[in-house]
C-alpha cells in the first residue's frame, strides 16, 4: 500500500526529512526561567523527536527587547547558546532535526516596547503590564537586523539545523507589513515594497550569515495543541490511534512537568 503524502519522504532544501511530515510547531511554553532554556526542555523536545523528522521550537528572543512573555528563551547570549546545545543534542541524538524560531515581540515588550508607529498597543496579557511602544526610528532599524543576524549565528552555535523567521501575529516585522499600522513616510512605510523591506532586510542578512539552507521556506503539515498533548503524534497518525485532549489550563504555566512533558504515550494509555 502506497504511503500517504504525509508520510512520504521529503526533501527541504538540503534536509531529508525521511519519515513524515508532521512538524511540531512553535509553543510557547514559559518554562525557560530568566529566559535562559532550561534541562527540562531537553526531555519535552526529545519526547517528541522522531527520526528523520522536523521540530521548531516555541519563539525565541534575539535580544532582551524583544522578549514580552514571562520565561521565554533566548538565544542572544553565551548563557543561552551554552543551553541550548543540550537540547539540540537530546533531538539529534533521537535522529530529528531542529530549527530554531527567532523573534521580536516589537510593540508587547516588557522592556522597551518598539513598533513601526507610535499606535496603541494590546493590553496586558498573563499578569504583564505593557506600555505604549514608540516608534522605531530609522537609525535604529539596523541594530534590529543585526540581533536578528546575531540570533542566527547562535542559533548554529547551538547546534541548531537551521531557523525559521517569526514574522506573523502582529509582532515587530508583521507590524512593518500591514497597511492599516505601519503609517511611515520613509523608506520602510508607504507602498507594499516599502513596507515589506524590514522583513526582507532580515532574511538577506539571516541568509548572509548561516545560508539560505538554513532559513523560514517549506511544504510541510505543523501541528501545534495535538503535538503539545501527544508526543508521539506521528506514530499515532501513523496507526489512526486515538489522540490525547490537550490540557488548555496547562498552556502557560511555569510548572517544568505538568502540561510538558507528562502527557501519556500510547504504551503508556493504560
Amino acid at each position: 500500500m502506497e504511503a500517504t503524502p504525509l508520510f512520504r519522504p521529503y526533501k527541504m532544501g538540503n534536509f531529508e526529512l525521511f519519515s513524515h511530515r508532521v512538524v511540531l510547531a512553535p509553543l510557547t511554553r514559559n518554562r525557560s526561567y530568566g529566559n535562559v532554556p532550561q534541562p527540562h526542555a531537553a526531555l519535552y523536545y526529545s519526547q517528541r523527536t522522531t527520526n528523520g523528522g522536523l521540530l521548531i521550537t516555541e519563539a525565541t528572543g534575539v535580544s532582551e527587547t524583544a522578549q514580552g512573555y514571562p520565561e521565554t528563551p533566548g538565544i542572544w547570549t553565551k548563557e543561552h547558546v551554552e543551553a541550548w546545545i543540550p537540547i539540540v543534542q537530546a533531538v539529534h541524538d533521537k535522529g530529528g532535526k531542529f530549527f530554531c524560531q527567532i523573534w521580536h515581540v516589537g510593540r508587547v515588550s516588557t522592556h522597551a516596547p518598539i513598533s513601526c508607529t507610535d499606535k496603541g498597543c494590546t493590553p496586558g496579557l498573563y499578569g504583564v503590564d505593557w506600555t505604549a511602544p514608540r516608534r522605531l526610528s530609522t537609525d535604529e532599524i539596523p541594530q534590529i537586523i543585526d540581533d536578528f543576524r546575531r540570533a542566527a549565528r547562535n542559533s548554529i552555535e547551538a547546534g541548531f539545523d537551521g531557523v525559521e523567521i517569526h514574522g506573523a501575529n502582529g509582532y515587530l516585522i508583521d507590524q512593518f507589513m500591514k497597511d492599516q499600522v505601519n503609517d511611515r513616510i520613509d523608506e520602510y512605510g508607504g507602498n507594499l515594497e516599502k513596507r515589506c523591506r524590514f522583513a526582507l532586510d532580515i532574511v538577506k542578512a539571516v541568509v548572509e550569515e548561516i545560508g539560505a539552507d538554513k532559513v523560514g521556506h517549506a511544504d510541510l503539515v505543523a501541528y501545534g495543541r495535538l503535538f503539545l498533548a501527544n508526543p508521539d503524534l506521528p506514530k499515532r497518525f501513523a496507526i489512526d490511534a486515538p489522540l490525547n485532549k490537550y490540557d488548555r489550563d496547562t498552556f502557560y504555566t511555569l510548572d517544568p512537568v505538568i502540561g510538558y512533558t507528562d502527557y501519556p504515550f500510547l504504551d503508556q494509555d493504560n
